[in-house]
């Protein structure tokens, strides 16, 4: 019998309403022969409250009582949609992390999956369950505690556990109907896409897209898990329904671009005039690592008499991490610059597709458009499948439709 992932997000079992809905869904997916494995995240809301009350408690807190605390929500959900399931005749149980058990490294708050042993499953299919209901988002660490695996972390739990179970795919149930070419509350003739390579849905995840969190998409495409992304508050499961991640092929060249993103939330730093020599880089960016700072886009200027000036951007968030880092370097005589310049009111925009591989000019065909619609570009960085710019926040918008428009992404599919 062939098995089937199916992962429900926090809207999509936001009450008990929405998780009979999902429980429908799934009793489909059994009546068309699969054995079911749900993936559950916590109700809207409830990760944020116990986080909450964990910060309230205690502002410099334990990390495995942490985890602890915030895994309790996904523990509540599976045990209610098993109860659903069961009410609605099929044979279901629950199962928290530590007891398939998925085994993680010791990172609290940010464990990675290291192994998901399949045995206990294994057993509860052949003794007639239907569908094992599996708290997403935890684990067990080598220590036997609790751990979780970042925010976000359901949709790696759900893809690991495909990949485990060599399942015929990994269904992602959201808010949304699909990947779409971008966001349609910005361009409203985006349209959804129909299906799309692990490269293009991870480029769109890393710079902005949050349909799937990166590091699913990065699983998906390592195992080549088949990953689809649907909505749950429509009735159509068919697989005419949402976009499907797949395994790149031809026909996906034929499309030069299939996506716009953007991240609004970004910030640049300039470290002016620098010591152009070797090891500087590493001078500088090893301490923002060290700093927690999640350094992006790279630029550095032409050399001057020895002196040079590193850009890099950042999210706006970790802008004071990054300042306090390079200060500290300048202070302790390790680093000198005449001036750290920071600009918090930058965004990011980026073209996404396989195509560009086998097309040449397109990041200069980018380029002439933002130049007609007055849009200044600040950095630039590019891939084989990707060109991203830095501009001023407020051209933002205004950059994404032009781009979409001027690459007519409303014919793709």
């Amino acid at each position: 019998m062939s098995r089937l992932v199916m992962k429900f997000g926090g809207t999509s079992v936001a009450d008990l309403e929405r998780i009979s809905v999902a429980a429908k869904k799934v009793a489909q997916e059994v009546a068309n022969g699969h054995e079911v494995v749900v993936i559950v995240s916590a109700m809207s809301g409830k990760t944020n409250e116990l986080v909450g009350w964990v910060r309230e408690t205690s502002p410099i807190y334990d990390r495995a009582e942490y985890d602890a605390v915030v895994s309790s929500g996904e523990n509540i959900t599976a045990g209610l949609m098993a109860m659903t399931l069961q009410e609605m005749g099929i044979k279901a149980r629950s199962w928290q992390g530590w007891q398939v058990p998925l085994k993680t490294t010791d990172a609290h708050e940010a464990a990675r999956i290291e192994e998901i042993p399949t045995d206990n499953l294994d057993a509860s299919f052949a003794s007639g369950h239907k569908v094992a209901v599996v708290a997403g988002f935890q684990g067990i660490g080598p220590d036997g505690r609790i751990t979780t695996l970042g925010r976000g972390g359901s949709d790696t739990t759900a893809v690991a556990f495909a990949a485990a179970l060599s399942a015929e795919r990994c269904d992602i149930y959201t808010d949304v109907d699909g990947i779409y070419t971008t966001d349609p509350r910005i361009v409203d003739t985006a349209r959804k896409i129909r299906k799309i390579s692990y490269e293009e849905m991870l480029e769109l995840a890393s710079l902005g897209a949050k349909v799937l969190q990166t590091r699913s998409v990065e699983l998906a495409m390592r195992y080549q898990v088949p990953l689809r992304v649907l909505s749950s508050f429509e009735d159509d499961i068919s697989m005419t329904a949402g976009t499907m991640v797949v395994q790149e092929d031809d026909t996906m060249e034929s499309k030069v671009v299939h996506g716009i993103a953007y991240s609004k939330d970004e910030a640049k730093v300039t470290l002016v005039s620098v010591a152009d020599r070797p090891g500087i880089a590493a001078a500088i960016f090893g301490p923002l690592a060290d700093a927690g700072v999640n350094v992006d886009m790279i630029v550095q200027n032409i050399s001057e008499d020895g002196r040079t000036d590193m850009t890099f951007s950042c999210p706006v968030d970790q802008v004071e991490r990054a300042e306090n880092a390079m200060n500290a370097l300048k202070t302790n005589g390790e680093l000198n610059f005449a001036e750290l310049a920071t600009d918090k009111e930058v965004a990011k925009v980026s073209m996404v597709g396989v195509g560009m591989r086998s097309h040449a000019g397109i990041a200069a065909q980018m380029f002439q458009v933002l130049a007609n619609e007055g849009v200044n570009i600040r950095v630039i960085t590019t891939s084989e499948i990707k060109v991203s710019v830095l501009v001023d926040r407020k051209y933002m918008e205004l950059a994404v439709r032009a781009l979409h428009d001027a690459f007519e992404l409303e014919k793709v599919a």
